[in-house]
């Protein structure tokens, strides 16, 4: 389950899409739009501009804007970014691997095996799913 961080990471980066090259818009104008508390929003787009996918402008006419295109810009890449491990189990995860307490034979193990299965077609419906498609399935501002 995606986190309320996360969540509101996605929106606030479609909404960025949006405007994507019509100037940096301002924090106040996104926690409005997107409902996003301003406090957790701002936390939030400092994590993405650190990560290099916003920037932002200081100063009058200053806000936030999408440093990276929007299709350059995927779910699979905010989603770690904001929670962490994609994968249902630790095991198969490819970026935060454990191995499990209970498990014998990883290599053998049949919920293992099932669990990466779920895991690479997940990651290749994020990986897919960028901004700029995200956009045009409603292109309207909300």
């Amino acid at each position: 389950m995606l986190s309320k961080k996360c969540k509101y990471a996605i929106h606030a980066l479609v909404y960025l899409a949006r405007r994507y090259q019509q100037g940096p818009v301002h924090i106040h104008e996104i926690a409005d739009r997107e409902k996003i508390p301003k406090k957790f929003l701002e936390a939030i787009l400092l994590e993405l501009r650190k990560a290099k996918i916003l920037q932002s402008k200081k100063g009058k006419g200053g806000g936030y804007y999408l440093l990276k295109k929007p299709e350059e810009v995927n779910l699979m890449e905010i989603i770690r970014l904001m929670d962490g491990a994609i994968a249902m189990l630790p095991c198969v995860s490819l970026n935060y691997y454990e191995s499990c307490e209970e498990c014998k034979d990883e290599e053998a193990c049949s919920i293992r095996i099932a669990f990466v299965g779920v895991r690479d077609e997940t990651l290749r419906i994020l990986a897919g799913s960028t901004l700029d498609k995200m956009v045009a399935t409603n292109p309207q501002l909300e």
